[in-house]
């Protein structure tokens, strides 16, 4: 291939719309079950506009209640969660969830991998360090510390955590929030299950926890296929629709 070709190809590949489904085309195995992962500052209840949706396909739903005390705990909870699963199951995650799936989808069980907004580290990388290179969302100014625990505080979650969400319910959503532990952000994993398993990955494209253009990144580098959505970090409570969608395609479900 001459050196001219190689570079329309490249420019090529470059300006492709990252909201279209990459190249790839997951083997989709139709799956029995669902398990929802929450992540930092949540619980299971962030996934209640979405199990309905799924439970109405004919999918038996599980959703996780993340300690978030430590990336092995959070391993723990979900591995046992699996254990409870008689058959194909895909693994879905939002936020923090993505390190937790990333280890435990390596599980003979899990069919694929929906990432919502969420983290996607590869085996023992430093993960913290790769965020650094884009820029940081406004709700981590947010982060209050107490007795090595974090919350986010009413300001941020309200207007940067749940942006996007109606009033009242992000409210709700800020009475539930689950105190996480400082240190599971820098935890490693030392399985990276996006590179065996398919993935899908919801773009959250006015997303103030997690950068947009960090998402982009992680969704290409795994090569998941991949949709962008106007929400922001919670597009799981704002666009279950979407969201719940993106779940049946993994799991080999029509769409509602």
């Amino acid at each position: 291939m001459s050196l001219w070709r190689s570079l329309f190809v490249a420019a090529s590949l470059l300006a492709a719309p990252l909201n279209l489904a990459h190249a790839q085309t997951p083997q989709t195995v139709k799956a029995k079950n669902v398990v929802l992962v929450h992540g930092a500052w949540a619980d299971g209840s962030s996934w209640s506009e979405v199990i309905p949706i799924l439970q109405a396909a004919g999918l038996h739903v599980t959703a996780v209640q993340n300690p978030l005390s430590s990336l092995s705990d959070s391993v723990e909870a979900t591995k046992r969660a699996l254990a409870e699963q008689d058959g194909p199951t895909v693994l879905v995650a939002h936020s923090w969830g993505g390190t937790v799936i990333s280890q435990v989808g390596t599980d003979p069980k899990v069919t694929g991998l929906v990432y919502v907004a969420a983290r996607a580290p590869d085996a023992n990388e430093d993960f913290v360090a790769l965020s650094k290179q884009f820029p940081t969302g406004p709700a981590r100014a947010g982060i209050v510390e107490r007795d090595g625990t974090t919350k986010l505080s009413e300001d941020a979650f309200l207007k940067y955590f749940a942006n996007g969400v109606k009033p009242e319910q992000a409210k709700e959503l800020y009475a539930v929030q689950w105190p996480t532990a400082a240190s599971i952000f820098a935890g490693r994993t030392t399985e990276a299950a996006w590179r065996s398993k398919p993935s899908w990955y919801a773009v959250s494209k006015n997303d103030y926890t997690i950068n947009p253009d960090f998402e982009r990144f992680l969704a290409k580098r795994m090569n998941a296929t991949t949709i962008e959505l106007d929400a922001g970090h919670l597009s799981l409570v704002s666009h279950p629709k979407d969201v719940a969608n993106l779940i049946l395609d993994a799991a080999g479900y029509k769409r509602s």
